[in-house]
């Protein structure tokens, strides 16, 4: 089959192992990193002991001090943006509009603020509770399955990530982590699509910089 005739499939989930990445790993820079990401797996492991999961199909990059749209940008450090100053491999969950959280991938070096914004799973395991801790117990109707993280808030709310996570070390921790150790199966099977991030509208000429991937034909990519 050729290329193109591939790139014109729907999308299906790669196949990835349990391997979990080390620092080294994340020691890349964000945009670099947020295509890596896609077809990895973003894996959270309740109080409980429940493991909830999902495929990355959408990253951001946010660049550092020099991205008007990043969070540190000129060097702006704060008890909210201080993850994004720490190690390679870290979580920096931010809490936004009052109701939402986002959780995104430290990289880079060190006090060198950079990080990868996860913007949505194609989720696959723990449904049920991923759907619980989207509506609680009284939606008539159960979300669908393409509704449950198709958003970067939407994937925090399913996999119950909040500000407690903010600085989880994705490396050695245990609540929450990524698996996958090769996704080249997906870019076979599948369009890699590169764009603007959303909703960085007011920061300048960084607005229109294509720092967003996502897996084209996927139903569980946000919707613009």
């Amino acid at each position: 089959m050729s290329p193109a005739a591939r790139t014109r499939q729907a999308w299906t989930a790669p196949d990835i192992d349990n391997q979990r990445w080390p620092r080294e790993m994340f020691r890349i820079d964000a945009a670099e990193l947020s295509q890596r990401l896609l077809g990895r797996r973003l894996v959270r492991i309740l109080d409980g002991g429940e493991r909830l999961s999902g495929r990355i199909v959408e990253t951001e990059a946010y660049l550092g001090a020099q991205d008007l749209a990043a969070h540190c940008a000129g060097n702006r450090r704060t008890p909210r943006n201080e993850s994004m100053y720490g190690p390679p491999g870290i979580a920096y969950v931010y809490f936004t509009y009052g109701m939402h959280h986002c959780v995104n991938v430290v990289c880079a070096e060190e006090g060198s603020p950079a990080a990868a914004l996860i913007r949505a799973l194609a989720p696959e395991e723990g449904l049920d509770r991923m759907r619980h801790n989207r509506t609680g117990p009284r939606r008539a109707s159960p979300l669908r399955d393409h509704d449950l993280c198709s958003g970067p808030a939407k994937l925090c709310q399913a996999l119950a990530i909040d500000r407690a996570l903010d600085s989880a070390d994705l490396v050695n921790g245990d609540r929450l982590f990524i698996e996958g150790a090769d996704a080249g199966s997906l870019f076979e099977q599948a369009e890699i699509a590169n764009a603007a991030r959303i909703g960085v509208d007011s920061a300048g000429s960084w607005a229109k910089a294509p720092l967003r991937w996502y897996v084209k034909h996927c139903p569980h990519v946000s919707r613009d």
